[in-house]
């Protein structure tokens, strides 16, 4: 399990309100999810993943925001060995990535999947048309349309309907899952088998970790790491310090710090609450942010996610522990037991789990982003 090092007072009433609140919201399917897990879906995924595999040497993951982040974080985290690249792609509106991206495809076999619950979110849909163009070229409509994978609504949107009509392998957005939350879904869970990571292992991991948080709900709240992470975040939030940096010292794990601060900043920023999410990667940065870290502004907090790591490195972690808190800034460290399927798995519930209860902790639905839709709304007035 995740362990944490604080025992912060933890109001056990108002954290059983708060996990309420989470449960009772539309959007609360990934709760209890690796605790009842599809085994059909999942033979289903597990297949396709195959499929893949034997007839592509790449797959053209296209999406953006949660309908990429959370399996790219594992799987650069994770880098297992595969036969098959993994090239993403509509994670913005850059010409020059996307040139990249299909560079990086060249004359080689290619599979699509297209993951984005409408079908219509820009960036993911101008990449989706480029491809599949690309792919139509390459091998005839027919051909094409048994290489492209869509993970999209069950009975709605514009990828849907497409997909229906041409006859896509299609996998589905749960309608009370939100993308931020969405890693263990066939979101994640389709690219992830693909790139050779074993997904059971990693559903097992997160299924202990949800088993260990639900133990601890029912006897004593304050005995959960999660509970207790998310009552720090609370207090130090409320006693001015407005900034979390996730430190961690594994370069690879650079994109599961990108994915924490999707899930944090989405989540919990809103009615001009919540604490802004930041990452660094150490020791790396220690030459280039650790004066700041030392000797900067007092405004913020650090949380060490301590993977299991070489000697050497785990030299620095020691130091960095004794160091920082020196300077005066809280120090949090979340101990991780393994690195790799089933310790990635207890840590993405781990953060799900204690990122809702902040939220709720600071007054705010972790399930929304207006803020999102606004720009949203913005863009496409400039677009018409």
């Amino acid at each position: 399990m995740i362990t944490i090092n604080c025992s912060p007072e933890v109001d056990i009433s108002r954290v059983h309100e708060a996990l309420s609140d989470i449960r009772k919201d539309a959007m609360s399917g990934w709760v209890d999810l690796p605790c009842r897990v599809n085994m059909e879906e999942l033979s289903r995924i597990k297949s396709a993943a195959d499929k893949i595999i034997d007839e592509s040497e790449v797959l053209v993951c296209i999406g953006i925001g949660g309908s990429y982040l959370g399996h790219r974080a594992i799987i650069e985290a994770l880098r297992p060995a595969s036969n098959i690249e993994i090239v993403y792609a509509g994670n913005s509106l850059s010409r020059r990535e996307l040139d990249r991206a299909i560079a990086q495809v060249g004359d080689r076999d290619f599979s699509i999947n297209i993951i984005s619950k409408s079908g219509t979110t820009l960036e993911p849909a101008i990449a989706f048309e480029t491809f599949k163009k690309l792919l139509f070229e390459k091998y005839g409509a027919s051909e094409a349309a048994k290489r492209i994978y869509a993970t999209t609504d069950a009975a709605h949107g514009a990828l849907h309907d497409e997909a229906v009509k041409n006859g896509y392998t299609r996998f589905i957005v749960p309608d009370n899952i939100g993308g931020r939350y969405s890693v263990l879904t066939p979101v994640g869970l389709l690219p992830l088998a693909v790139a050779g990571v074993d997904i059971d292992a990693l559903l097992a991991g997160a299924a202990e970790e949800a088993t260990s948080f639900s133990d601890a709900m029912k006897h004593d709240p304050r005995t959960s790491a999660a509970v207790n992470y998310a009552y720090m975040r609370y207090t130090l939030g409320n006693k001015g310090y407005d900034t979390e940096v996730f430190a961690s010292f594994e370069p690879a794990t650079a994109y599961f710090n990108e994915w924490l601060k999707q899930l944090f900043g989405e989540s919990e920023g809103k009615g001009q609450q919540g604490v802004l999410p930041t990452s660094v990667i150490y020791s790396t940065d220690l030459h280039s942010l650790g004066q700041f870290m030392q000797d900067g502004r007092r405004n913020l907090w650090e949380t060490i996610i301590d993977y299991p790591t070489d000697d050497l490195n785990a030299k620095v972690v020691a130091a960095v522990k004794k160091a920082h808190p020196l300077g005066g800034i809280p120090v949090l460290v979340l101990g991780v037991p393994s690195y790799d399927e089933r310790g990635f798995g207890q840590l993405v519930y781990f953060f799900e789990i204690a990122c809702a209860l902040s939220a709720r902790l600071y007054g705010v639905n972790p399930f929304d982003q207006p803020g999102v839709e606004a720009y949203k709304t913005e863009l496409k007035k400039l677009l018409a």
